[in-house]
């Protein structure tokens, strides 16, 4: 038996006996047990560090939420993304109670370097959300949501998911974008942009924010607001998580009827060049009150894909059939759901939809335009497969989200009509690399009409890549990213290397 293990146990073991009341025992026992060994853990460079006992029983006294290590209850939940391929095992994990002990956790991560990885719904496709050695700070312990309905604001914990904003906002007939699907993070999605089913009616859930409260890489809580901190509140509206971990979001909230005109109407997969041709059309003039997504999938086992538009329109009812209607002439619909929904509803329909059940790989970009080119590399080099689901995807830009200034915010994207993403799913056991050499092989293809990506669902190649997305707004996040976390304590994000990091 391991010596220091041994003696651990010994330890804990008698000081519980010796202790009345089983409660006491056996808290003391397993905070004992927990400490009883020190850890190695990785730095952000990938240099391996010890963690020792007495900084881990110091960090676990000081915070009210949770220290996880290997072995404990509810380490391995923790650790785990939505993307079940992904499969890390950080060195310790913080779940925080709220934003002192977040800054506990980031001032402990900042004296050892720790790699540092932050997850709030775990929805990071590359699985940033998570790290092997370093140390996750997983925030969800910090959910809820306070709406003001008189001012039409909401302030949101930093670990919520979108649900938890849509519940409490729209009991008062308010909203504000928020996704689509209910069980994203709040965090992950509002600072890298925020696309959804409103955005191009009330613009990106970054447009939205009013005000955060942020922890920076010195482990110092900031407020940022138009007012106080202006540089870092126009940083971290776009620049991600590149500059600390925000504990609470201030929203703006619009009124809206809780219905909504709402639904799919579907097309057989021989008319994919018809229908999105005229999915392209029609797109570009649409009202700001007409969101409109295409999908082209095909499941596994060979069966039929579909090609389907899903629309969500938020204006007056009286207007939904004139802009609607058009839609069912995009090809020969052999359905057509389209009718009146619960806006909350709508807004978890996609939640069991996600094919993640055993892995899952996406290459995506942003587009200006759709043509003829574009269409015919995206319907011929899609290929079904019985051992993999297979979906290309456009999300529909434009509307308010486009009439916001390149330099108003840190998110570049605002000349993007569409973002076309592909996507492949395989079942547990099975060999990936197949599946993503394909994916990788069609999106090249398609990568050649993009003009950027979404820094929430894009996977870069260089950091050139990166640097050059970010557009004019490049210079000025390196200059907010040498001045709030200048040693790069934050880097699993679309990355802003700060200056002295770089060879």
């Amino acid at each position: 038996m391991n010596r220091r293990l041994f003696l651990g146990s010994t330890v804990s073991a008698a000081v519980a006996a010796a202790i009345p009341g089983t409660a006491h025992a056996s808290a003391l026992l397993n905070k004992l047990l927990a400490m009883s060994a020190s850890v190695v853990g990785r730095t952000g460079d990938g240099v391996e560090v010890t963690i020792e006992e007495a900084a881990l029983a110091e960090l676990k006294a000081a915070l009210r939420g949770q220290l996880l290590l290997a072995g404990n209850e509810g380490y391995d939940k923790a650790r785990r993304v939505l993307n079940p391929s992904i499969d890390k095992h950080p060195a310790i994990i913080v779940r925080p109670s709220g934003a002192a002990d977040v800054a506990e956790a980031v001032r402990f991560a900042k004296e050892r370097n720790l790699l540092v990885a932050v997850k709030c719904g775990g929805h990071s496709m590359s699985g940033k959300s998570t790290c092997d050695g370093g140390m996750q700070i997983d925030l969800s312990m910090m959910r809820g949501a306070r709406v003001d309905r008189r001012n039409k604001r909401a302030w949101v914990a930093g670990g919520s998911l979108l649900g938890d904003l849509d519940h409490e906002s729209m009991a008062h007939g308010l909203v504000t974008t928020a996704g689509t699907v209910s069980h994203t993070g709040v965090g992950g999605l509002s600072l890298g942009g925020g696309f959804g089913r409103l955005a191009r009616k009330y613009g990106l859930a970054l447009d939205n924010i009013r005000s955060v409260d942020i922890v920076t890489a010195d482990g110092v809580l900031r407020h940022a607001s138009a007012e106080e901190n202006p540089d870092l509140f126009w940083g971290v509206r776009g620049g991600g998580g590149n500059f600390g971990v925000v504990t609470e979001f201030e929203f703006d909230l619009h009124e809206m009827d809780r219905t909504v005109i709402a639904g799919d109407v579907v097309f057989t997969p021989d008319q994919a060049k018809e229908v999105i041709r005229n999915y392209a059309d029609y797109s570009q003039g649409a009202p700001d009150d007409l969101s409109l997504d295409l999908i082209m999938a095909a499941p596994p086992g060979g069966e039929p894909g579909a090609v389907v538009v899903h629309a969500v329109y938020s204006g007056a009812h009286a207007d939904a059939d004139e802009f609607l209607a058009p839609i069912a002439s995009f090809g020969k619909p052999v359905a057509n759901t389209i009718g009146p929904t619960d806006y909350v509803a709508l807004q978890k329909s996609w939640d069991n939809s996600d094919p993640r059940h055993g892995g899952d790989y996406l290459k995506s970009g942003l587009v200006n335009e759709i043509d003829d080119a574009q269409v015919n590399a995206i319907v011929d080099g899609f290929e079904a497969d019985p051992l993999r689901a297979t979906t290309f995807f456009y999300q529909q830009s434009g509307g308010a989200i486009n009439r916001v200034s390149e330099s108003a915010t840190a998110f570049p994207n605002r000349n993007a009509a569409n973002g076309p993403a592909v996507v492949v799913a395989w079942n547990e056991g099975a060999d990936p690399e197949p599946h993503i050499r394909y994916i990788r092989s069609y999106f090249s293809d398609i990568e050649k009409f993009t003009d950027g990506f979404y820094t929430n669902t894009g996977e870069y190649e260089t950091q050139a890549s990166v640097n050059r997305n970010y557009r004019g707004n490049y210079k000025r996040l390196v200059q907010l990213k040498d001045r709030y976390d200048p040693g790069n304590l934050f880097r699993l994000n679309v990355n802003v290397v700060p200056s002295q990091t770089k060879a």
